[in-house]
């Protein structure tokens, strides 16, 4: 009798942190809806639990995410597309309305909607290995995740442009000096990121929470307004009768990856 399969999701809190892995590491970690509303509801809970200081998501194995896992959508039963986008538009808006500390630990590549989410975190830790990756006009796609607003905001609107428009790699380094990423470890040391962390948990839960208010509230409203016109834009593209071809090209490209 086979074991029982391991969880996509893998969540636990220790010393305050809401740890998050994400568990499909023969498929890089590729999202589907499942793992969506997983993120989604980890994500509501933990911003009304107490025990709760800060939400840390990172990757097992080589990848921290390969982007959704366009297969999985073609292989399962076919959603409509105001629910395709209303699932992921729930998961973008918990982000954006997360009242405490949102920290990613990237510990490989980060492609399409974890590499546009992350712009919505408060601190990004990258390790050496990393790259981001945006491939939506290759894709055939829009961009997502409000990344239409906060990469031009954060990388300058020339480099965000090499991103969104042409689907070109930003290695770990250069999103640190451009100030994407805080910081960027070798990857042999996540154990240090995970220590740094449990040392900010014991930080004052008020005044973390105090701060990322008067952080976060003026552009939350504009950030809500983006999500909201970036799925729309989406829409027009999930009906594009070439979509399923583009995803089948460019998913036999990231199996060479």
């Amino acid at each position: 009798m086979a074991g029982a399969q391991e969880p996509s999701v893998i969540a636990r809190i220790e010393n305050g942190i809401q740890k998050v892995f994400l568990n499909r590491p023969g498929k890089k970690n590729a999202i589907n809806r499942q793992m969506y509303r997983e993120l989604t509801r980890l994500l509501a809970e933990s911003a009304i639990n107490e025990e709760v200081t800060l939400f840390a998501i990172t990757g097992n194995g080589d990848f921290y995410s390969s982007g959704n896992d366009f297969i999985s959508y073609v292989m399962e039963e076919t959603l409509g597309v105001d629910d395709e986008t209303e699932i992921l538009s729930k998961f973008v808006e918990q982000l954006i309305y997360y009242p405490k500390l949102l920290v990613a630990i990237v510990n490989g590549p980060a492609i399409g909607i974890m590499c546009t989410t992350l712009a919505l975190f408060d601190i990004i830790y990258a390790s050496e290995k990393t790259y981001f990756l945006t491939p939506f006009c290759k894709l055939g796609l829009s961009p997502e995740g409000c990344s239409s607003y906060t990469f031009p905001r954060i990388m300058g609107p020339s480099k965000a442009g090499e991103m969104l428009f042409f689907g070109e790699k930003l290695n770990a380094q250069e999103a640190a000096r451009i100030g994407f990423v805080s910081k960027v470890y070798k990857s042999d040391a996540v154990k240090e990121i995970w220590a740094h962390l449990d040392r900010i948990s014991t930080l004052s839960k008020e005044s973390l929470i105090s701060t990322k208010s008067l952080l976060s509230r003026w552009n939350r409203d504009m950030l809500l307004k983006v999500n909201e016109q970036e799925l729309s834009n989406l829409k027009n593209f999930y009906n594009s009768p070439t979509l399923i071809e583009n995803m089948m090209k460019l998913m036999a490209k990231k199996s060479k990856i």
